[in-house]
């Protein structure tokens, strides 16, 4: 059905600063990028899924685990600062020049969030096709503090005194309190295909999205190496469930 036609794109530039080779890193058995590969393909939901990757070494590693690399990224699109929207918008562009039929939606993964499940991937399909308002779908999750209610900065010149950063915190003494906070974690986000052929820079600020609430415990986004052993020791210990892991996974990664 062309009406619910979903492309899912997982974005992989080979230059990463942070941690560099992070995306075909080891964890729990599998590289990074395959655990995004593997939730995609447990998705039934999703028609077709793409990386997009400037590297023809994680063309080749995301090749070997299932995954469909039509393309090579062109350099103008794998620098450090450009941005998600025309990096999304050439892979839509590409995939419905070479399927010659268009999609109704593309879902958007990241491999530094490995810790979705198809599942949560599938109930954001069925929001957004049922609200013909919405024009996306995000993850969101409820961080293990409030900042409505701890959030400071420093004052002003001279003394520089900590003030309150949100004024919604004027007055809570205790953070049962607090009205809850929502931060928006990277985990997912599924868009319609004509918001993003239309995306300028801001997707938040173009768009109006329905926020798809995820355990905090899920809302991983790896950037350092800090943040990868964090997760491994996660998955390690069974707080995080990879559903696509098999037992002969999981003894290798131990």
């Amino acid at each position: 059905m062309t009406s619910r036609r979903i492309l899912a794109v997982i974005p992989a530039r080979g230059g990463s600063k942070g941690l560099p080779g992070k995306n075909i890193r080891s964890l729990a058995g599998l590289p990074l990028i395959a655990h995004s590969i593997r939730a995609a393909a447990l998705t039934p939901e999703v028609t077709r899924c793409i990386v997009s990757t400037d590297s023809a070494e994680i063309a080749a590693v995301a090749r070997r685990f299932g995954a469909d690399v039509p393309f090579l990224r062109p350099a103008e699109l794998a620098t450090d600062d450009t941005p998600m929207a025309p990096v999304v918008r050439h892979a839509l562009e590409w995939c419905e020049r070479e399927d010659g039929r268009p999609y109704a939606a593309v879902l958007l993964l990241d491999p530094t969030s490995p810790a979705r499940v198809p599942q949560q991937l599938a109930a954001a399909a069925d929001r957004l096709f049922a609200s013909e308002d919405l024009d996306g779908v995000i993850s969101v999750s409820e961080p293990t503090f409030n900042p409505t209610w701890v959030g400071v900065r420093h004052g002003k010149a001279p003394d520089g005194a900590l003030e309150r950063y949100f004024e919604a915190g004027t007055g809570v003494t205790r953070r049962q309190d607090a009205e809850r906070f929502l931060r928006i974690n990277g985990n997912f986000y599924l868009w319609r295909a004509e918001f993003v052929r239309a995306l300028d820079s801001s997707w938040f600020d173009e768009g109006r999205h329905a926020g798809a609430e995820i355990p905090e415990s899920q809302a991983f986004s790896i950037d350092d190496e800090y943040e990868f052993r964090l997760i491994e020791a996660l998955v390690a210990a069974g707080l995080i469930t990879l559903p696509w892991l098999d037992r002969t996974t999981e003894e290798t990664a131990r």
